[in-house]
């Protein structure tokens, strides 16, 4: 697999039910969303790797490993897949308690096809906001390393609002050498301004 495919987005499902794995995939290809279907819990884990993008919608009750069980893996494996549950009517606190480990969201049967993909369209989208996040934290954390540690130290006081004068007070150098640092700051952290430089030290936590 490409690493272009690996980053398309696409909708995983997980479901025992030959009639809901039909009807699945004919719903995702009227709509024209990449997918792949599986029929069962350990048949996606085979074929699944953490570094893939979509969202999963996951039948709660499966022989074998049920959706639950799936769910706690994949949290284990720090995966952030966002995870629709479909559900039967007795299977909602089970699915109320797969919403507090962590699902965005699930659907009960019977249900009609526009609520499940306005679900997995919002999925979609979170997901997608979730790893441009995490791509701009990587980005933020490899500028933060090329800082030597005087620089980190001027980081750190700069984005609190000291002056240059303070800050060179309390490190107990010169407010020329502050100046010079807080220069190199903002070019290696690649800040145009201080108010650059405040979120890029929020998004590195």
């Amino acid at each position: 697999m490409t690493e272009l495919d690996k980053q398309t987005p696409t909708v995983f499902v997980v479901d025992d039910d030959p009639a809901i794995r039909v009807a699945m995939q004919a719903l995702m290809e009227s709509v024209h969303l990449r997918h792949e279907i599986f029929s069962s819990a350990d048949e996606f884990l085979e074929q699944y790797s953490d570094d893939r993008g979509g969202c999963l919608v996951l039948d709660i009750r499966m022989p074998g490993l049920g959706g639950l069980e799936l769910q706690e893996l994949l949290v284990q494996r720090h995966n952030t897949l966002p995870i629709i549950f479909i559900t039967g009517h007795g299977d909602v606190p089970m699915a109320v308690e797969a919403m507090q480990k962590g699902a965005v969201d699930f659907i009960q049967k019977p249900f009609r096809d526009q609520d499940l993909l306005d679900r997995i369209h919002d999925a979609l989208k979170a997901d997608r906001e979730r790893r441009v996040e995490r791509q701009q934290r990587s980005e933020v954390v490899e500028r933060v390393a090329r800082l030597t540690n005087r620089e980190h130290e001027v980081f750190d006081l700069v984005v609190t609002g000291k002056a240059n004068k303070v800050i060179a007070y309390e490190l107990g150098v010169s407010q020329r050498t502050v100046e010079i640092h807080r220069a190199r700051v903002m070019e290696k952290m690649e800040a145009r301004s201080l108010a650059d430089l405040v979120k890029l030290h929020m998004r590195q936590s």
